[in-house]
């Protein structure tokens, strides 16, 4: 507790120190990076003491707020959601530095201000140990990430993503006032170590209870139908700052949906199955509308959407095989869960700031505008086909060992299920499979159509590689994606903790056979592409064959315009397997004539939900709110009466309950 009490006044001291470099913007980078790195470390040492140790630490001091004080509260489930909050924290500061150093002259201080107040809230958030502290740490990383979102202020879009950011946390954000009220009310405290009264409400007000904290958490963490904000805004902040709210800042939605499932009771299977359901259809949905996109941090964006998914479906199933009895097939449901939390965390991460790196050195997000990066950024090139790789599960990189768990869970579920519940189980292994298929589509198209080929314009010519600064974290990102594919035993060992304050009852998980499997495999693997590059480098050295031209499919003359294009690369896809609803919108020109002039042809693909659900939910509550307007009298006078109207009716109120009338 002392490390994280040092890493809170280190964050607090260098948000101050950055807001007086002003004027000096490599000042204010390098204050920012000492800030978030030296605070970072010593939240990595106290959560991994945290895991290793278990037990729990308290610690309080007075505050002169009514109904809270300043206390915070680590256990192994706390401490699980340190790590990658405090590793991305890290990476993305260093990044950062690079990434902004090529903005010009505009002042970073507040950028720097706004990214360690963000870094510290969100460790606030995990920590908080009573109701209003976490709403108050709650509030501060949405409104911090909502003005890092919308740092590039003076493009239109930017400014939409944000404002549609800050609208769906604050829905959100009723419904966990609306569940924070409720709790307080039935426990009469507003610490979390006094919740106990929850777990013994009855089913009825338990699941009220359950579904406020599903959707007030799941605004936060991408939960389909509530995504909306996410498509959008992770494209438009920062991509170091898009990497740490896709890596660390929706994990906080679903840590409180774990930490409110400790304190209701038991969960019935029910629940376990309406967060399974969301999570897959959350992640086809999401996996789906990554392969449409051209924006490649809107695909990345997408495929948050559909990871977040994946981790809700093996905790919904999760709950659904313990309300069953099946402890074992649980823990395997609950430890692919936990672990593809980290997984994501690290090759999201990497994935965002490779974006970021090609947005940085051809000033484009249009991935039909790229092509042939991997010849001018070959080191930024390796490190992004090494994230596709891992974020695809595809060995030997650690994507595969989480959801290998989560299949597992849902195989044995499946035998040992019977009826509907077995069925249902092995009906979750083929859409995780289709999942899967779809992922590697989109990450193959992302890695063929912007690194491969021939530029594809003026912009992709020009591209060179980044720095240092940027090419580091990527590195510590991919190392650690290799590391947990490589020896899975030593991180899932790390799992106990969390996975005994989730399941309810002390467990050692014991690592299945297949899992150490697949570490042999994966090191076999890496030695065997280790041999074929040497073999294949020394064939290049070599010159046996001569070089020639591509075949040009019989044009005399071709160019890139002759190329698949991201849309091109994915028709068959979306043609063939998503739903009429989902498919983007296709418009072509008509040609006409014996010599007809150029043709074009434009792909739109939308948000389906954001489109035809929530926006004509917005237009008509705004209309009925226009006609509210004429309340808004402009005089003194009248709003004066109507807060004596207003107080009157209180104060009534609360004579009449007060008598025992209510």
């Amino acid at each position: 507790m002392i490390l994280l009490q040092t890493a809170f006044l280190i964050l607090a001291l260098t948000a101050g120190l950055s807001l007086l470099t002003g004027r000096h913007p490599r000042l204010a980078s390098w204050t920012g990076v000492f800030g978030a790195s030296s605070a970072g470390l010593l939240t990595v040492v106290a959560a991994l003491q945290g895991l290793s140790r278990g037990g729990l630490q308290n610690w309080s001091t007075d505050w002169g707020v009514p109904a809270g004080s300043l206390a915070l509260h680590l256990d192994p489930l706390s401490a699980f959601f340190l790590l990658p909050i405090a590793l991305l924290g890290i990476c993305c500061a260093i990044y950062g530095a690079g990434y902004l150093s090529q903005k010009g002259a505009r002042s970073l201080a507040i950028h720097w201000c706004l990214y360690l107040l963000m870094f510290a809230a969100m460790l606030l958030v995990v920590l908080a140990a009573n109701v209003l502290l976490f709403l108050v740490a709650w509030e501060i990383m949405t409104l911090t990430s909502f003005l890092l979102v919308a740092w590039d202020h003076h493009q239109e879009a930017v400014r939409k993503a944000a404002w549609l950011y800050l609208l769906a946390a604050h829905c959100g954000l009723m419904l966990l006032f609306a569940f924070f009220l409720q709790a307080g009310t039935i426990s009469q405290s507003h610490n979390f170590s006094d919740f106990a009264p929850l777990a013994r409400v009855s089913l009825p007000s338990a699941s009220i209870l359950f579904l406020l904290a599903l959707f007030g958490f799941g605004v936060k963490s991408g939960l389909l139908p509530v995504h909306i904000w996410l498509p959008d805004a992770h494209p438009a902040a920062p991509s170091h700052v898009s990497a740490l709210m896709s890596g660390a800042l929706v994990k906080t939605g679903i840590y409180g949906i774990l930490r409110v499932l400790s304190m209701l009771p038991p969960a019935p299977a029910w629940w376990g199955w309406v967060i399974a359901g969301l999570g897959i259809a959350g992640a086809l949905y999401g996996i789906a509308m990554a392969c449409l996109q051209r924006d490649i941090k809107r695909s990345l964006a997408y495929s948050t959407i559909e990871n977040v998914g994946v981790i809700l479906l093996g905790l919904g199933f999760g709950f659904v095989a313990k309300a069953q009895g099946h402890q074992a097939i649980a823990l395997l449901a609950f430890a692919g869960a936990l672990l593809h939390i980290w997984n994501h965390a690290l090759f999201k991460g990497l994935m965002f700031l490779g974006a970021g790196s090609l947005l940085h050195a051809t000033g484009t997000r249009n991935m039909n505008l790229m092509g042939g990066l991997l010849k001018r950024m070959p080191l930024t090139g390796m490190l992004w086909i090494g994230g596709s790789l891992a974020i695809s599960a595809l060995p030997p990189f650690n994507g595969l060992v989480s959801e290998w768990l989560i299949y597992l869970g849902l195989l044995q579920g499946g035998i040992a299920g019977s009826g509907v519940s077995g069925l249902s189980a092995l009906l979750l292994i083929g859409l995780l499979g289709m999942v899967g298929t779809l992922a590697l589509v989109t990450f193959t198209r992302l890695v063929g159509i912007c690194l491969l080929g021939e530029p594809r314009s003026q912009v992709a010519c020009q591209a060179h590689e980044v720095g240092p600064l940027m090419l580091i974290p990527m590195a510590v990102l991919l190392m650690a994606c290799l590391l947990i594919g490589l020896f899975p035993q030593y991180v899932v060992g790390l799992l106990n903790g969390p996975l005994t304050q989730i399941s309810g009852q002390p467990v050692s998980l014991v690592l299945p056979e297949a899992l150490t499997s697949i570490g042999r495999f994966s090191s076999v693997l890496v030695l065997v592409f280790l041999v074929v590059a040497l073999f294949l480098g020394h064939l290049c050295n070599r010159r046996l064959t001569a070089v020639q031209a591509t075949w040009g499919c019989g044009f005399q003359f071709p160019t890139t315009r002759m190329s698949y294009t991201g849309e091109a690369f994915s028709e068959l896809a979306f043609r063939r397997i998503l739903p009429r609803p989902l498919q983007p919108d296709i418009k072509v020109a008509n040609v006409s004539g014996l010599f007809p002039g150029p043709s074009h042809i434009q792909q739109t693909s939308r948000d389906t939900f954001l489109t035809y659900q929530w926006q004509p939910l917005f237009i008509w509550l705004a209309d009925r709110c226009q006609r509210l307007r004429w309340l808004q009298q402009g005089q003194l006078g009248i709003y004066l009466l109507y807060m004596f109207a207003a107080s009157t009716l209180l104060l009534a109120w609360t004579v009449w309950t007060s008598r025992g009338g209510g």
